[in-house]
C-alpha cells in the first residue's frame, strides 16, 4: 500500500510524536491486559475455594437436617422451615479495577454477631441449630461466589476489548508509523543528496 503523506520535516517530526503516543499506549495497554489477567487468576482460585466451601458445608447440612428429620418427625422439620425467612437483606455497589466497574454485595447480616435462631427453644434440638445455620452460611457463600463470578465475566470483556486495542496497535499503527517514518525519512535523504549534487553542479559550472 503506498504511503500517501508529503515527506517533509514537519511530517516526519509529526509521525515520529505519533510513533512515541503509540508505543506507550501499547505499553499501557499490556500492562492493563496482564493486570486484568492476574486479577481473573486470583478470582478463579477464589471462586474454587468458595465453591469447595460450598461442598463441604451443604454435605455438614443435610446430614444435620436428615438427623433431625429422623429425631423430630418430618412435619415438625416442616413446621419450622416455614418460620424461617427465605431471605436477608443485601445492598449491590460498584467498585473500580483498572476503569472497569465492579459489583460488590454489601452483605447486611453482621457476621460478627451471633446468628439468630427464628424459633423458640421448644422441641427443637441441636441438629436444628446446626442444619439451619449451615444452610444460612450457604446462602451467604452463594453472594460471594455470584460475586466473584460476575467480576470475572466483565473482566474477561475488559481483557479482550484490551487485547483488540492493543493488537491494532502492534500490529497496524506502529508498523504503519514506522513504515511512514521510512519512507519521510529516505524521501528527505534523497532530495538533501539531489539539492548537493546541484549546488555542487553550479559551483562547477561557475568555476569553468
Amino acid at each position: 500500500m503506498a504511503i500517501k503523506i508529503t515527506p517533509t520535516k514537519a511530517n516526519l517530526i509529526k509521525s515520529k510524536s505519533s510513533l512515541a503516543f503509540s508505543t506507550k499506549g501499547y505499553n499501557l495497554l499490556d500492562k492493563k491486559r496482564t493486570v486484568l489477567i492476574q486479577e481473573i487468576m486470583k478470582l478463579v482460585k477464589q471462586s474454587e475455594e468458595i465453591e469447595q466451601q460450598i461442598t463441604e458445608i451443604f454435605k455438614e447440612a443435610y446430614i444435620a437436617l436428615q438427623q433431625v428429620t429422623i429425631s423430630m418427625g418430618l412435619n415438625h422439620v416442616e413446621e419450622y422451615a416455614l418460620s424461617i425467612p427465605q431471605e436477608e437483606d443485601f445492598d449491590v455497589r460498584t467498585r473500580s479495577v483498572m476503569g472497569v466497574d465492579i459489583p460488590e454485595i454489601v452483605d447486611n447480616v453482621d457476621k460478627n454477631k451471633n446468628f439468630s435462631l427464628p424459633y423458640g427453644f421448644h422441641e427443637n434440638n441441636p441438629a436444628l441449630d446446626v442444619a439451619i445455620e449451615k444452610f444460612n452460611e450457604v446462602k451467604h457463600l452463594s453472594y460471594k461466589l455470584a460475586e466473584i463470578e460476575s467480576t470475572a465475566f466483565k473482566l474477561s470483556i475488559e481483557i479482550k476489548k484490551t487485547q483488540k486495542s492493543a493488537n491494532a496497535l502492534d500490529k497496524i499503527q506502529i508498523p504503519k508509523l514506522k513504515d511512514q517514518i521510512k519512507y519521510i525519512e529516505e524521501s528527505i535523504e534523497e532530495k538533501d543528496r539531489e539539492e548537493n549534487f546541484r549546488i555542487k553542479k553550479v559551483k562547477k559550472h561557475n568555476q569553468s
